[in-house]
């Protein structure tokens, strides 16, 4: 005799659910289907986390509908009637405020060397030897931080191969991105690509307070800070209230950049910030079918300043178009083989014995 609609709800009624109701008071038989022995039908929970729970009374429906005379097969499938519920939102993190009232220089915590790199003016490629020096010494052994606080010109993202945007579990702390061995943060990060930072002076000077200290650097032995070009407020904030170990200039070798070069080492000397060496970079160019040796920028400028000024001259950087092609695909030259990432190498042992990293 075949199995009736009522035969099979009626034994439903009798699964109670927790709470004591059962699938058919609860109106929870949805499509039931009876056809030449074969029964289908979908029990329908209210959302999805209340399906989630029902497998087994699922199993226990199927069961009883078996059991059943004149029931040879069983599919019974379990949906949901409403959406899932929406996930929580993580918490909002502004980056760019005014900054916080500070009593003075601060340290970052589990930071132990603050270097920035600075310049007078762009187009020197400083963010390009901040980005290869600090995997230079990353691949030295030591534990390296990298700070882009270039606010409107953020490079590092594209030059250390990073877009990833960095997460705040609680909205107050910031977890940075790990590249090539160095710890990374920098605004570029926080925005939208192609978007602009237009900011006055005292949102800059908010934004590298919550770099310095909402982002979870943890333990590093250096955190090298590479600055925007010129004299302004990123660079005063940083001196007045950070301890810096020292600042590093870089300058090409040619006189107009060595003027500018000039006023940012007076700037740290006026904020009391040691001057730890400076770099040349593109010193000289080798041509590589020829091989002949050019100096496009002049030669040697940095050296002489370094010696009048008696600061440490820190070494000579050519230019170089395997470095520049390296940066653009966010693989610092220095994390590789060959002349070049020899010479960062060089760079960051100079740093490591002089006691700067």
């Amino acid at each position: 005799m075949p199995v009736t609609r009522d035969e099979i709800l009626g034994a439903l009624s009798r699964l109670t659910l927790p709470g004591g109701d059962d699938l058919v008071s609860r109106d929870m038989v949805r499509a039931l289907n009876v056809e030449d022995g074969s029964v289908r039908f979908v029990i329908e929970a209210a959302d999805p986390g209340e399906a989630a729970k029902m497998e087994g009374i699922r199993r226990a429906a199927e069961e009883i509908v078996r059991s059943l005379d004149g029931v040879e097969a069983v599919s019974v499938v379990l949906t949901a009637h409403g959406p899932a519920p929406k996930a929580p939102a993580p918490p909002s993190l502004k980056v760019g405020r005014h900054p916080t009232p500070q009593a003075g220089p601060a340290k970052v915590a589990g930071v132990d060397r603050i270097i920035a790199i600075g310049s007078g003016k762009g187009g020197v490629g400083k963010s390009t030897v901040s980005s290869n020096l600090a995997v230079a010494l990353a691949r030295e052994g030591r534990r390296v931080g990298l700070l882009d606080a270039d606010i409107y010109g953020p490079s590092q993202p594209r030059m250390m191969g990073v877009n990833k945007r960095p997460a705040s579990p609680d909205g107050k702390t910031i977890i940075p991105l790990q590249a090539h061995g160095v710890t990374v943060m920098s605004i570029g990060l926080m925005m939208e690509e192609g978007k602009a930072v237009v900011w006055r002076g005292p949102m800059l000077m908010g934004a590298l307070q919550q770099m310095l200290g909402q982002v979870q650097w943890g333990e590093l032995d250096v955190l090298i800070v590479d600055l925007p070009p010129g004299t302004g407020d990123v660079q005063l904030t940083l001196c007045q209230k950070t301890e810096l170990t020292g600042a590093v200039v870089v300058s090409t070798p040619q006189d107009v950049a060595l003027i500018d070069a000039r006023k940012a080492l007076d700037m740290f000397n006026s904020l009391r910030t040691p001057v730890l060496g400076m770099i040349e970079n593109m010193s000289s160019f080798v041509c590589p079918i020829c091989g002949t040796e050019s100096h496009i920028f002049g030669h040697g400028g940095v050296v002489a300043e370094a010696q009048k000024i008696d600061v440490p001259f820190l070494g000579a950087l050519p230019i170089d178009l395997d470095t520049r092609l390296a940066g653009d695909a966010g693989t610092p030259i220095a994390a590789g083989d060959g002349p070049m990432a020899d010479a960062y190498r060089q760079l960051a042992r100079r740093f490591i014995d002089g006691g700067m990293a």
